[in-house]
């Protein structure tokens, strides 16, 4: 029941936050914190002793899972399962929603029983995505987080809001729509092969499907994945989305949803299309690198710096999307990595600059200078997660880029150089927020406030996190190892269905 339970306590809390705000404006953000904290606590207990956990049955696949019937005349059932790479998406969605409880403390004042509503609901529908083992079920988690979304950025957003909510939500439902036809698409042909027709996630990964039907369904899965990553050039949202969001939703869009994107790659385009991933390897660790190198170049050219920090995600996700599509434990090891060192890195990055703009009413880098002489503590943690970004060795970023291009290297040398040159990039635009921001004369007037208290919890917790990851990620590494292991070998090209069916048997 703990799965279960995770889901209950974020959308129960969402609504006691809702309901609470009738009756007072502070009440929805201690009821969003605790909801939070409860379930990264669970997590947090079972990580650490998940080597006494009883197994729910004798699938060895899954550290524990939780089936009940629930539609079952269209062949619909309520499962929840995790492995060792739904653990860590699990832990970082949960850190990651107590981190944006906190950032919207003081941001917030308006209307807040509804914005936590939103956003333990965001949560809910993350946390549902990493869980669900039924496709039907994993599509109604997908929307579920973006609807809330939605919201987020429609009413708390910044001057061109509603613009952004309404570009975030077209790409999104759009591709999402796809996404649900490749389903419904899988779910009829293995109904006509086997005459069981079933959403179940165990029972699709073992259908055989002709091979040009099996490319046009990948696509439809992929597309929704590519746009959510996002890819380019399924990117043109992200820039907007996050340039308009409040600083939790900033946070959650670049730390949680996009690795949904990621995540559906690995848990779904993979094991139920492993022949046809085969066949668009080469162009998806084109368009990667074409990400890497794009996104950072437009980083560069960006004064506006949440719409900088947004770019410097495209280009971080390029690795992503090409050290998935590499094929080899090394490369995907980097892969779940990255998605976690990003989290920590970009989400501190977007969390800095909501913190410098309540503070100078701005997000223009040409109207700031010299914030490090009277911000000295935000001008570490600046330093700090800019040389975090430009992949830094110490901290976590250099471990999850190294790998990534150290796999990528024994799949394909030549793609592996250029995504290299990303790394440069990446030092150039990294150098240029802390040189624009906190050094040079001061252009500011009049006394600004250094970190509050609040504010120190926020950044230590993110700071101590991206410092362990760099010096320790093997808790991390021997988590996914068992998950990253099975994809490996479900690609191998001797692999036939019986492979396929023990990746999640």
């Amino acid at each position: 029941m703990m799965l279960a339970l995770l889901i209950v306590i974020l959308m129960a809390g969402g609504l006691t936050a809702l309901l609470a705000g009738k009756w007072n404006k502070s009440f929805p953000r201690w009821i969003a914190l605790i909801s939070s904290t409860a379930g990264f606590l669970i997590l947090l207990l079972f990580w650490i002793d998940q080597h006494q956990v009883v197994q729910v049955s004798s699938d060895q696949n899954w550290l524990v899972q939780y089936q009940k019937d629930w539609i079952l005349s269209f062949g619909i059932t309520f499962h929840l399962a995790i492995d060792g790479l739904s653990l860590l998406l699990l832990v970082l969605t949960f850190f990651m929603g107590i981190l944006a409880v906190l950032c919207s403390w003081e941001e917030i004042r308006e209307r807040t029983g509804f914005y936590y509503f939103n956003l333990l609901w965001i949560l809910a529908g993350v946390a549902g995505v990493f869980m669900a083992m039924d496709l039907f079920l994993f599509y109604f988690f997908w929307e579920v987080m973006l609807i809330p979304m939605y919201f987020l950025i429609g009413i708390w957003g910044s001057e061109n809001r509603v613009y952004a909510a309404y570009k975030f939500f077209i790409f999104t439902q759009a591709s999402g729509l796809l996404m649900f036809l490749a389903i419904l698409g899988l779910y009829f042909i293995h109904g006509n092969n086997t005459g069981v027709y079933t959403f179940s996630y165990v029972e699709l990964t073992g259908t055989v499907i002709p091979s040009q039907v099996a490319i046009w369904l990948m696509m439809g899965f992929m597309v929704a994945f590519a746009v959510k990553l996002p890819v380019v050039p399924f990117h043109t949202w992200l820039p907007d989305a996050h340039g308009e969001a409040p600083t939790a939703g900033s946070l959650i869009l670049a730390g949680l949803l996009l690795k949904t994107g990621a995540y559906g790659m690995l848990r779904f385009v993979i094991p139920l299309f492993p022949e046809a991933a085969r066949q668009v390897a080469v162009p998806a660790m084109v368009l990667g690198v074409a990400g890497i190198v794009y996104g950072a170049l437009l980083a560069y050219s960006q004064t506006d710096l949440k719409r900088l920090v947004a770019f410097t995600s495209v280009s971080h996700m390029g690795f992503v999307l090409m050290g998935i599509f590499a094929f080899n434990e090394l490369a995907l090891q980097g892969v779940v990595m990255q998605i976690v060192t990003h989290a920590i890195s970009t989400g501190a990055l977007f969390i800095l600059a909501g913190m410098i703009k309540e503070r100078l009413h701005t997000r223009d880098m040409n109207l700031m200078g010299g914030l490090w002489t009277q911000m000295p503590r935000l001008g570490t943690i600046g330093m700090v997660f800019a040389m975090a970004s430009l992949g830094l060795p110490g901290l976590g970023s250099f471990i999850a880029e190294f790998l990534i291009l150290l796999g990528a290297f024994h799949a394909h040398f030549w793609i592996t150089v250029v995504a290299a040159s990303g790394l440069i990039f990446s030092a150039v635009y990294s150098l240029r927020i802390v040189q624009k921001i906190f050094l040079g004369p001061e252009k500011g007037a009049g006394h600004i406030p250094d970190f509050s208290r609040r504010e120190m919890v926020i950044m230590a917790a993110l700071t101590v996190s991206i410092v362990w990851l760099g010096l320790y990620p093997q808790p991390v590494i021997n988590t996914a190892k068992p998950a990253v292991v099975r994809l490996v070998q479900l690609l191998q090209p001797d692999s036939d269905i019986k492979s396929e069916q023990s990746y999640v048997r």
